[in-house]
């Protein structure tokens, strides 16, 4: 018997370490849900409020594309102001904004379709548990699909400002984060 430890070695075949999947995963979910809730609470917090946006949150009640736009419109209007937007970056911005959220959309919609059918799964008179592991996984890929399409349109985003507005508006989002605590 030997009294070394011995600590595991990295995998050489390229493939990665699940701890670490699992984290970088739950790193990236725990992102996408911040920026889909900060970007729902700034919608509301910009008067969008009045039209069902927010309600019951991003997962909320469906939302139809026309009033999507209608949001998008008056969110896309204060970001053009707090980083003083020239005409061409808003035509450069508009659709890039326009164009990810439509592609959420869908996404959206298969979020809450599949939060109704874990509370029939969950409710019903046995537990399925391949049918809830069925459905953990659908909801990881759903995920991972949108955060791609998120961090596309994040970074087609940035490469349309200055490195000044860049900065300008992530001084805004550390100090609206800061206030929420």
């Amino acid at each position: 018997m030997s009294d070394t430890i011995q600590t595991p070695q990295p995998s050489t075949s390229g493939e990665e370490n699940p701890r670490r999947r699992f984290f970088r995963r739950a790193a990236i979910a725990t992102v996408v849900a911040g920026l889909a809730s900060g970007i729902g609470l700034k919608v509301f917090a910009q008067g969008g409020g009045h039209g069902g946006w927010y309600r019951g949150g991003f997962m909320g009640a469906p939302l139809d594309p026309a009033t999507l736009d209608e949001h998008l419109d008056r969110m896309l209007k204060h970001l053009y102001v707090e980083i003083d937007a020239t005409d061409a970056q808003k035509q450069q911005l508009a659709p890039i904004v326009k164009g990810a959220a439509r592609e959420l959309l869908p996404l959206r919609a298969k979020m809450h379709d599949a939060r109704r059918q874990a509370v029939e799964l969950l409710s019903g008179e046995s537990i399925d548990r391949a049918a809830l592991e069925t459905l953990r996984a659908d909801q990881l890929k759903l995920a991972e699909q949108a955060s791609k399409r998120f961090v596309q349109a994040l970074a087609d985003v940035a490469d349309a400002l200055t490195p000044e507005q860049r900065k300008q508006l992530a001084e805004r989002l550390g100090r609206w984060h800061g206030r929420r605590g």
